[in-house]
């Protein structure tokens, strides 16, 4: 038995490969199949199931099109009602997968399909489970996604959660493996542990919601306290995992396509396509096409992009480095953006050279940020999250989370200078961008974020550690 986890960072998710002599099982892939199918070629195995633990909301999963490249049968858990073909399991049905076997565990309150896939070994032994977003590492799924009106509240749901942790999941061996759907960074719990592999006695030694002497009223205050509103794309998501979805390869072909600086303009007035500008902040800085969006690559790319964009069908045009065009296209298709279509060639350089125009943000470093307060009040805008502006921020700061900049905009002074900030410079290039699109252009970025506003000495207010807040 092998048991691989496959983890992308960006998603802060984790698809598994398990295979037994010859058999393989997926559970949650991704959107672009490929590594599945290469990885299960090196083992001469072949795939024999696709498990999913539950319909995703912040991801578009890659079970339709590994069905129709392998003919393996696609498993969700009881309650689970897509409309394409699929097996659904009934509580306790077994699966067999070369020596082992895997068991479906119905395990509703994050969403009532949500099924735990217990795996036991060619012994009979229970070995692991695959938790979905039933049990993450330090938290659990936030119960808050499948409300239906007068039918079921987030309340009804936590409480669903509490029976399915004490009667499937509690029970089992402290040595059993846990392996969640999420880690540190998903939108889909709260205090997730940067760990992504844990045995389920230590979770019941270190995870809040499996305390032992917890009431479902507890449990439910507590689960329920402090939840943000979830990404607006999430039921759009759902809807993909539900309905399915264009290929990738069709997604790709029509979103690599190459585009003159002319073409690429006549496209952007056309169609109303958002300009997104993927390469790293500096380079955004220091000259970008106007109005356009900037998301890059190597920041939470594709959940910023599900954020703050919102609207799957939007279409998009992209402002990419050489090299990292379909990287672009794959990692939009994950969150269900399918509609881009096409991008900038040889990029902004390009641009450029066509003598069309541009824009830049203003920055300043954070010595600069220091003296320039020191002399002139100006206003200042934390786009940090509201924990960690309430964690620790420089005096006298605003905190306008970035999640919710478009619900902020009044508040940004119209004829002067204002600062903007996050933690290190990622987010705030962001919400400058957005800023600059809305008309406001008189912002000042500070380099280096939150972080080098606190070596330069900037005073900032008393600390407060996070899990007190």
């Amino acid at each position: 038995m092998n048991v691989e986890q496959i983890y992308t960072g960006c998603l802060a998710q984790g698809a598994y490969y398990i295979e037994s002599n010859g058999e393989v099982a997926i559970i949650d892939p991704l959107r672009e199949v490929k590594p599945y199918l290469n990885r299960a070629k090196l083992d001469d195995a072949k795939i024999k199931y696709i498990f999913e633990t539950h319909f995703h909301a912040d991801f578009v999963s890659g079970h339709v099109t590994l069905a129709k490249e392998t003919g393996a049968p696609i498993i969700f858990g009881p309650n689970a009602n897509p409309t394409f073909d699929a097996i659904i399991a009934t509580d306790g049905q077994e699966f067999k997968l070369g020596n082992v076997t895997i068991a479906a565990l119905h395990t509703p309150g994050h969403t009532m399909e949500s099924t735990t896939y217990l795996l036991k070994d060619e012994n009979g032994k229970d070995h692991a489970i695959f938790s979905g977003d039933t049990l993450f590492l330090g938290d659990v799924g936030r119960p808050d996604l499948a409300q239906k009106m007068g039918v079921l509240t987030e309340k009804d749901l936590a409480g669903f959660l509490f029976d399915s942790l004490r009667e499937k999941i509690m029970p089992l061996a402290d040595d059993v493996i846990v392996y969640p759907a999420h880690g540190a960074g998903s939108a889909c719990g709260k205090n997730m542990m940067k760990e992504t592999v844990d045995t389920l006695g230590n979770q019941k030694q270190m995870n809040y919601a499996l305390r032992a002497d917890m009431t479902k009223e507890e449990f439910i205050a507590e689960v329920i306290d402090g939840l943000l509103p979830p990404p607006q794309y999430f039921p759009a998501n759902v809807k993909l995992n539900k309905e399915g979805y264009d290929d990738i390869e069709k997604v790709l072909s029509r979103g690599t396509k190459e585009l003159s600086p002319d073409a690429f303009e006549a496209a952007a007035n056309e169609t109303g396509a958002v300009v997104l500008d993927v390469r790293h902040q500096d380079d955004f800085a220091n000259g970008h096409i106007p109005r356009s969006i900037f998301i890059g690559l190597d920041g939470g790319f594709a959940p910023w992009v599900g954020a703050l964009i919102v609207d799957v069908k939007q279409p998009i045009l992209l402002v990419t480095d050489a090299g990292r065009e379909e990287e672009a296209v794959t990692r939009l298709s994950r969150v269900g953006f399918d509609n881009t279509l096409g991008y900038l060639k040889e990029g902004f350089e390009a641009w450029k050279k066509a003598s069309k125009e541009y824009d830049v943000v203003s920055s300043v470093t954070a010595e600069q940020f220091k003296k320039e307060l020191e002399e002139d009040k100006q206003p200042v805008f934390d786009v940090r999250k509201e924990s960690e502006f309430l964690s620790e921020h420089v005096l006298d700061a605003n905190n306008t989370p970035l999640h919710f900049i478009n619900n902020h905009l009044v508040e940004f002074p119209e004829n002067k200078p204002f600062f903007v900030h996050c933690a290190g410079g990622y987010r705030s290039m962001i919400a400058s961008s957005i800023l600059k699109s809305r008309g406001i252009h008189n912002l000042i970025d500070v380099k280096g974020g939150f972080k080098a506003i606190q070596e330069a000495g900037v005073p900032v207010s008393e600390f407060v550690c996070p899990s007190t807040l």
